[in-house]
């Protein structure tokens, strides 16, 4: 069983903050900042560049991906770290379609995160093939999978609304028409159990600075199955995907296996902060954080129900078909979360009237939920989100 007062000690987080955000940005691990620190005078200070032998830095991504793997339900071997989330997109989905040279269409949904279709329009702008990306409600995804489509490109949980699309079950469908898969796992690693291997997912990509705590900009990872691996040949064919970086070939050999998918020099801070951010994970089941999670949710739920009439609930009402997030709208969505903030309660604003709360027991429990609603509650009670400073739009909302 899980011990969720231990890992809240594990979370550096500031008095008198209420944090609902980590589907954001995790907060900062007790002893990442140490982690980091040494390695900037014990290694980068003393041995220079030959920490890049001498303290693994090179093995770094490979050491990292085997840690998430295991959340994800990937085989050791099968995942790797470095550049963005976006980027990590961008080499799925074109390793997807060369593995379907005769099919055209990408199939994804209204519900996916943005960035995930602006990299398949530029994609499409740069393949210059005739692809075509097809973007449906969830509802309707398992329906317009056909023989035209080469990819199914879906984020599992919807970022504004915690809906959870049924990885299992829209895999299988691809597969049965002949699509391949691509899965991102950017509200789902860290936050729900996950199986790619069992589910028969063939790309998974995530990042890691939500519920995996990297850090802000923390590395991506990118997971692909191992019948696939070996007939890539990168678009992004970058100097450490290389077979021999230090052969400083002239032409482009693939290294075997998911290393392939490495592209550049990789972000050895980041990869530090999130290795010891990974520590938390040594001792709490994936099922434990599933269950507190739902049971958070309710509560809330529940909560805003009786005690916030203005707010109209947005996600899925049962726990078993939402992420661990829970959204409301309101027409003021954004001067009300500005007013929380300013009283301690960190969550977050999506357009067009969305006020999102990430709820992860790692470090929140009932006893948040419940204070938070008490203060959401007053600041509707008393109007005092309307205010000129809460109606003014800050880059990030």
């Amino acid at each position: 069983m899980s011990d969720f007062s231990a890992t809240r000690r594990f979370f550096d987080l500031p008095r008198g903050v209420i944090y609902l955000d980590g589907n954001s940005l995790g907060p900062l691990p007790r002893h990442a900042a140490q982690r980091v620190a040494g390695m900037m005078t014990a290694e980068w200070g003393t041995q220079l560049i030959r920490g890049w032998n001498d303290a693994g830095w090179m093995d770094l991504p490979a050491r990292v991906g085997d840690r998430i793997a295991p959340l994800i339900g990937a085989a050791p071997g099968t995942v790797t770290m470095g550049d963005t989330l976006s980027i990590k997109v961008y080499q799925a989905l074109d390793a997807a379609l060369s593995l379907r040279p005769k099919r055209r269409v990408i199939l994804s949904d209204t519900g996916n995160f943005p960035s995930d279709l602006y990299m398949a329009q530029g994609l499409i702008r740069t393949l210059n093939a005739g692809h075509e990306l097809r973007v449906v409600a969830p509802e309707a995804v398992a329906d317009a999978i056909d023989q035209d489509t080469a990819v199914l490109l879906l984020t599992e949980v919807d970022y504004r609304t915690g809906r959870l699309h049924d990885m299992a079950d829209l895999t299988a469908r691809a597969r049965a028409a002949g699509a391949l898969t691509v899965w991102d796992l950017a509200h789902s690693a860290g936050a729900l159990p996950v199986d790619v291997a069992r589910a028969g997912a063939d790309f998974a990509i995530g990042c890691t600075y939500k519920y995996l705590n990297g850090g802000p900009g923390a590395p991506g990872f990118i997971y692909v199955a191992p019948e696939h691996v070996d007939r890539i040949h990168p678009a992004l064919s970058g100097w450490l995907g290389h077979a021999a970086p230090f052969a400083f070939d002239a032409t482009y050999r693939p290294a075997p296996g998911i290393h392939r998918l490495r592209i550049g020099t990789p972000p050895i801070l980041g990869l530090t902060a999130l290795d010891a951010a990974l520590d938390v994970w040594d001792n709490v089941a994936m099922v434990d954080v599933r269950q507190a999670s739902g049971a958070l949710g309710d509560l809330m739920i529940r909560e805003v129900a009786t005690h916030c009439p203005d707010l109209t609930l947005a996600s899925p009402a049962d726990r078993t078909r939402r992420g661990s997030q829970v959204s409301f709208r309101h027409p003021q969505g954004y001067a009300i979360m500005q007013a929380l903030i300013a009283r301690g309660v960190i969550g977050d604003f999506r357009a067009p009237d969305l006020i999102r709360f990430g709820l992860t027991p790692l470090y929140i429990g009932p006893d948040d939920i419940r204070a938070a609603v008490a203060i959401l509650a007053e600041i509707l009670a008393t109007r005092a989100w309307d205010h000129p400073d809460f109606h003014r739009r800050a880059a990030v909302t």
